[in-house]
């Protein structure tokens, strides 16, 4: 693999992804790297996770006292708040990722999985060319590289959020204990097709009983098939997928700041103005105007 190739990707994925909210889990990443030529680092410490994948190259990672080999095919996990150093004579190309999770916008599950990642002794994997996380890691590159996919934004989002979940299931082994699987054989069709209603019905309230009643259940009922399969509340997943709607609305539409608002279900304005701004820390004006000349070079008058 040419690093080379992959640089203008590695821009695209620092542009667009920057936040990944899906099933229950809220990640900031920091950002994204590809290093075709990367020698010694000082010693240091991130207050986040930062996860690197080593394409070519030989030389050591060394966390404290204990030093690991690295070698072609190499992935290894720099946790919180530890001490640590890259070091290298001949040079490593590497792939890499920072990242945390925002506790306030994830469910208690999510938090003790983090928490079990930070304190983990398995950091360092070897030849991990044909897993999981090698061929996501290797496909979300190529697709940062084609911005004029027609939905290039939503296949590079998931694709990134596939990538974090592989590599915290190389790292917490017991990641898939925390989700039973009789909750899915029970749930799945369900939560489905609450889903899909919700999707296409986000301009109206959308209360529990409303959606439930839809389904033939009770809302206690589909309460709980929130909580055991994504691990949020109804109310929370309605809301973060209007937010989802209206940052698409914003980035791809002429509709005004106020229509979006009833676009995507809100009592009014303000409230919309609001929560926006809460989960995306900017108002939906200035998240728009990061937008504003690929929206007026995109899109014409119909």
């Amino acid at each position: 693999m040419d690093l080379n190739n992959y640089l203008s990707g590695k821009i695209s994925l620092n542009y667009f992804i920057h936040r990944l909210n899906q099933n229950g889990a809220s990640f900031h990443i920091h950002y994204w790297g590809v290093m075709p030529n990367h020698y010694d680092t000082q010693w240091h410490k991130h207050s986040f996770f930062e996860v690197v994948y080593v394409i070519k190259g030989e030389g050591v990672y060394i966390e404290d006292d204990l030093t690991y080999p690295l070698q072609e095919n190499t992935l290894f996990l720099s946790r919180p708040e530890v001490l640590h150093q890259i070091k290298s004579k001949k040079g490593l190309s590497l792939l890499y990722v920072a990242f945390d999770l925002i506790d306030s916008e994830s469910s208690e599950s999510w938090i003790k999985i983090m928490e079990t990642a930070k304190q983990s002794s398995n950091i360092i994997l070897y030849d991990v060319e044909e897993t999981e996380t090698a061929l996501l890691w290797r496909s979300l590159l190529l697709r940062a590289t084609n911005r004029h996919h027609e939905f290039f934004e939503e296949m590079l989002s998931n694709t990134a959020y596939g990538l974090i979940l592989s590599i915290l299931q190389d790292f917490v082994p017991l990641l898939n204990k925390s989700h039973p699987k009789q909750d899915y054989e029970q749930y799945s069709a369900l939560l489905t097709q609450a889903q899909l209603y919700i999707h296409d019905n986000l301009s109206n309230s959308l209360r529990l009983t409303e959606v439930a009643k839809h389904l033939h259940i009770s809302g206690r009922h589909l309460s709980r098939i929130f909580v055991a399969e994504l691990g949020v509340s109804f109310s929370k997943y309605v809301q973060d997928e209007r937010i989802k709607k209206a940052m698409v609305l914003l980035k791809r539409s002429k509709l005004s700041i106020k229509e979006i608002s009833e676009e995507t279900g809100f009592m009014n304005v303000h409230y919309f103005t609001r929560v926006f701004s809460e989960m995306m820390q900017t108002s939906p004006g200035k998240f728009r105007s990061l937008y504003f000349d690929k929206y007026t070079t995109t899109f014409s008058e119909g």
